[in-house]
């Protein structure tokens, strides 16, 4: 069992060689990645099971143990988001094929595309699976490595200055990281997150906050926190949509699941932090107002994303098993609504070729399957019944008001205004782009195309992968109980880590 702890890391790779190899023949790139991908989503599954019955899955590269060997741990919580993010991947390529990997399906792809992407994936399985921060380092720089490649294609004028914004920003996170791993090192003399809390609780108070929220204000770039957002809705928005579907949905939520893994496992938190839950607050509502004063409707997408990691931060801060149960919900919820989005995005502005909700309207009449596409996962992003953000909303909302500070009712009452302006904003594009009069659509092919856009092969591939992640979220909601049991669970796991740690530094289950 433990030999499939480095299959999500270890086939990617290996596929993203033979990707390249066969970059003159597409049919083989393609396959290669479903395939591989497909495989992935198994291998999660199997791990999922296997860790919420008898507990992690343990794999020691090399038989090296700790402090010096590199162990891969798949508890309930990693393998949780590693099936997800898998499913998302998968959707997003398959897209992606459809899309012919452009904004608006004109050309066919290029050689490089296949492989950076399969290497985005192998850093994700990676950021979920490690036990030590300097792997959790590797990780994502092998993300930030294909993320430069991904979002710098097809270079235009509009394009270079967001694209320097965020290789630049990236480039000065990483920094920071490596210079967060120096400090920790000094002051514990390990990197393995298993060994680290015993270690960080002999260091003086002071040097342990202190410690604590530079981890914060590293990831939180990551992440995207209010002030530290900044570099994301001028990044995200230019890139074409399949590669921003995937860097809204996973990588954002790579650096919200560092953030939950080390303030639970390595700092000890024994009430609600209040400067976790300001932040949190802050980028509730600045994110929503942003998104508010948009006309951009990929600029709103990236600011309801800013707005949003303010949930996850939320029921973080509280450091209670039903508001960690709330954020592993809500990050499942937000990882496929959130992709779903930014494809539904893609399909709009491939019929109407703009984004503007003021040059776009009438998509509902002329395409109602892309309205319902975007409608149902809108109004779960909102919150509205019965679908999946409602119920991750209610438990974080639960979560806020059992705290009972202040300052934990505040940030309740903001996630609750938060919600009203979310779907302020969503009702703002579904009336700004699905209703009024159709405009005149784009042609579907490029004469010089060889495959048919539009009716043939490669919409039913968006449409379907689309509508795959959306049936997700439905699914969320249908199967909320299990779901948010084996959260529950999950969360216990997280604030009681003596099975984490005892895997990891003791002889495992393998």
């Amino acid at each position: 069992m433990s030999v499939l702890v480095a299959l999500p890391v270890l086939l990617p790779l290996l596929a993203a060689a033979l990707s390249l190899v066969a970059g003159r023949s597409p049919r083989v790139q393609r396959l290669l990645g479903v395939v591989v991908l497909s495989v992935i989503a198994v291998v999660a599954a199997v791990l999922l099971v296997h860790a919420d019955q008898t507990g992690p899955v343990v794999l020691r590269l090399g038989g090296y143990g700790p402090p010096f060997g590199i162990t891969l741990v798949a508890d309930r919580l990693s393998s949780l988001l590693l099936l997800v993010s898998a499913l998302v991947t998968l959707a997003v390529l398959i897209f992606s094929i459809g899309q012919r990997i452009t904004d608006f399906g004109r050309r066919t792809a290029s050689t490089a595309f296949h492989p950076m992407y399969l290497v985005l994936c192998a850093g994700v399985s990676l950021a979920y699976l490690t036990s030590d921060l300097f792997n959790l380092f590797v990780a994502f720089e092998i993300m930030l490595g294909a993320s430069y490649v991904l979002i710098t294609r097809r270079v235009t004028a509009q394009r270079v200055r967001p694209g320097m914004t965020y290789v630049i920003v990236s480039l000065t996170s990483s920094l920071l990281f490596i210079t967060m791993i120096a400090l920790v090192y000094t002051a514990t003399g390990t990197v393995n997150l298993a060994a680290m809390p015993e270690l960080i609780a002999e260091l003086p108070a002071g040097v342990q906050s202190s410690l604590a929220l530079f981890v914060v204000i590293v990831f939180g770039i990551k992440a995207a926190l209010v002030p530290l957002h900044f570099w994301l809705p001028d990044s995200y928005p230019t890139a074409p949509a399949p590669i921003t579907a995937v860097f809204a949905a996973l990588l954002t939520k790579v650096g919200v699941y560092a953030l939950i893994r080390t303030q639970t496992l390595v700092f000890v938190h024994n009430d609600a932090w209040a400067v976790l839950l300001g932040v949190a607050l802050v980028t509730m509502i600045v994110g929503a107002l942003g998104a508010i004063a948009q006309n951009d409707l990929n600029r709103m997408l990236s600011f309801l994303l800013v707005s949003h990691i303010g949930y996850m931060l939320f029921g973080l801060a509280l450091f209670t098993v039903i508001g960690l149960a709330g954020v592993i919900l809500y990050v499942v919820h937000h990882i496929t609504v959130q992709g779903a989005l930014f494809l539904v995005s893609g399909l709009v502005t491939r019929h109407t070729g703009t984004v503007s909700l003021q040059a776009m309207s009438g998509v509902a009449r002329a395409y109602p399957l892309v309205a319902v596409l975007f409608a149902i996962p809108a109004m779960s992003l909102a919150g509205i019944p019965p679908f999946s953000g409602f119920v991750a909303k209610i438990a974080l909302l639960q979560a806020g008001a059992a705290s009972g500070t202040p300052m934990a009712i505040a940030v309740t009452a903001g996630a609750v205004l938060t919600s009203l302006l979310t779907l302020y904003a969503v009702t703002k594009i579904w009336v700004g782009a699905f209703w009024g009069p159709p405009t005149e659509p784009l042609p579907d092919a490029d004469p010089n195309d060889d495959v048919t856009v539009g009716t043939g092969s490669t919409s039913a591939a968006m449409l379907g992968a689309t509508g795959g992640l959306v049936l997700i979220s439905v699914l969320i909601a249908v199967f909320a109980g299990p779901l948010a049991d084996m959260s529950e669970r999950a969360a216990h796991d997280l604030l009681h880590d003596e099975g984490y740690r005892s895997a990891v530094l003791g002889e495992g289950n393998g």
